[in-house]
């Protein structure tokens, strides 16, 4: 079992070198594709694909070619990943917190309001160019059209999406019958019925999308912690594997070193002198 772990890490880093291609030309696809939404992964998928095939290449060399500081190279990165990662985790769960929708009477969809998310995401979507770039998006995936057909009944009896819920249609406490509504919700005032327009503008489809990002994100955190537990599990054996290079150059704890290309360090021949002294003395 001595070199076991290094077979493990081995099959392992072969397995994601192998997964990093199909990640790489999924990116490469989306930066050729048009649309905008397609266009926000690219580079999040192009920079994890080649960190991928990187790590594992080292950690591959090192584990099955006895390269320590290859498995140096490939330990010293997944350290700086598992920290990122938990990072990354940590700080998912504190941003998706707080959130949620709030249930509208008579209605099976729930509306969104923007003042109910963290600071950071509500900052995001403040950003002008950042929403101009959401809403292009959502222009283009045709979400408001599906509910153009939609008789009045169908808003009392089915569900939307927070996307819909808060671009395509003004809040529903708006009362456009009124002569004034100086008491109504600001999004009423900036609600359009030309597809175009509809309520892309509203505070209320910031918060839809900030709910959909919300959704996401959480589900994404959950699968790190998932990850994260595999790729400790990893380190683990790779540190093992490390440590089976190493005895490779001087094996002095089990016996003499048979390797006769590799050259030993200082330390193995201070333990051979001690050794050669101990068996003159008895």
């Amino acid at each position: 079992m001595y070199r076991f772990s290094n077979t493990v890490i081995g099959f392992l880093n072969l397995f994601t070198l192998l997964a990093s291609i199909p990640i790489i030309g999924g990116g490469l696809w989306m930066a050729k594709s048009s649309t905008t939404c397609e266009g926000f992964l690219q580079t999040p998928l192009l920079v994890v694909g080649f960190v991928v095939l990187i790590v594992s290449l080292a950690g591959f060399i090192g584990a099955c070619f006895n390269v320590p500081w290859a498995l140096w190279v490939y330990l010293l990165v997944m350290l700086v990943l598992i920290g990122t990662l938990l990072s990354l985790t940590i700080f998912g769960f504190v941003v998706t917190s707080q959130g949620g929708g709030v249930d509208v009477p008579g209605r099976v969809y729930k509306e969104y309001r923007l003042q109910d998310f963290s600071e950071w995401l509500k900052n995001r979507v403040k950003d002008p160019q950042y929403w101009r770039t959401i809403r292009s998006c959502i222009l283009g995936s045709k979400t408001c059209s599906k509910l153009a057909s939609w008789t009045p009944l169908d808003y009392l009896e089915k569900d939307m999406s927070p996307v819909q819920s808060g671009c395509c249609k003004p809040p529903t406490s708006c009362n456009y019958a009124m002569a004034t509504m100086m008491s109504q919700d600001p999004d009423c005032y900036k609600w359009n019925n030309a597809m175009p327009f509809l309520c892309y503008e509203c505070d209320s489809c910031k918060a839809g999308v900030l709910e959909d990002v919300r959704r996401d994100w959480r589900k994404l955190s959950v699968l790190n912690v998932v990850i994260l537990v595999f790729l400790i599990s990893i380190y683990s054996i790779g540190c093992c594997a490390f440590r089976n290079s190493r005895r490779s150059e001087t094996d002095h704890p089990y016996g003499e070193n048979r390797m006769s290309k590799v050259r030993p360090r200082w330390d193995y021949y201070w333990w051979r002198w001690l050794h050669d002294r101990r068996e003159q003395l008895y």
